[in-house]
């Protein structure tokens, strides 16, 4: 399962946020990485590389490499409605980051995990692919044998308000994926246009 493995620290400084993890280390170093960081000659970036810039983005930030985050958007590109919409929504109603939105895992990668390693219940049946699309109505529960893991059951700390497409029971730690949310909902920083302009050329 291709996933990326390299520094996360680094990608952050790219983009001057926290899009793998917390981003305490950005504020002891948020020059761009390499030699020259900040005092590099060309500080204006050109259209190409604005669109490039969000795109990268996007996929370090939902966890996609290349070929899935293409198909993602063809699928987007398919349906009714407002493309780069779509893709937002496409990319929100994956497993694994509905699972971290819920707030039963701390970060995506760490739900990514948790997914792969069968500790995720959709509708009843077990599911470890990460990319698994959910739709409106399902239900995400952690397996009755998780439950007794106090290495993963601490870990959930419950949905945050904000999520507005998602309900979550403490009581029963049960999780709803209500609808696709829209994009006003979504707290991602990405321009989704310039992606949909990137892959029309």
């Amino acid at each position: 399962m291709a996933r990326y493995n390299g520094p996360k620290t680094k990608i952050s400084r790219i983009f001057g946020e926290p899009i793998l993890g917390n981003g305490k280390w950005l504020n002891k170093n948020s020059n761009p990485p390499g030699q020259h960081g900040a005092t590099r000659k060309r500080k204006t970036l050109g259209e190409y590389a604005l669109q490039l810039r969000e795109k990268q983005k996007a996929k370090y930030s939902y966890g996609v490499l290349e070929r899935q985050f293409r198909k993602t958007f063809e699928e987007a590109a398919r349906r009714k409605g407002v493309t780069g919409e779509n893709l937002i929504k496409l990319l929100e109603a994956r497993l694994d980051n509905t699972v971290f939105r819920l707030g039963i895992a701390p970060s995506r990668p760490a739900a990514r995990q948790l997914v792969s390693h069968k500790h995720i219940v959709v509708n009843g049946d077990v599911v470890n692919t990460p990319s698994f699309q959910l739709k409106p109505g399902d239900i995400i529960t952690l397996k009755e044998k998780t439950r007794g893991l106090t290495g993963i059951t601490s870990q959930v700390r419950g949905k945050n308000t904000k999520y507005n497409w998602l309900d979550w029971n403490e009581t029963s730690m049960q999780g709803t994926f209500i609808a696709y949310p829209e994009r006003e909902s979504v707290p991602e920083n990405i321009k989704e246009q310039l992606i949909v302009e990137l892959y029309s050329k």
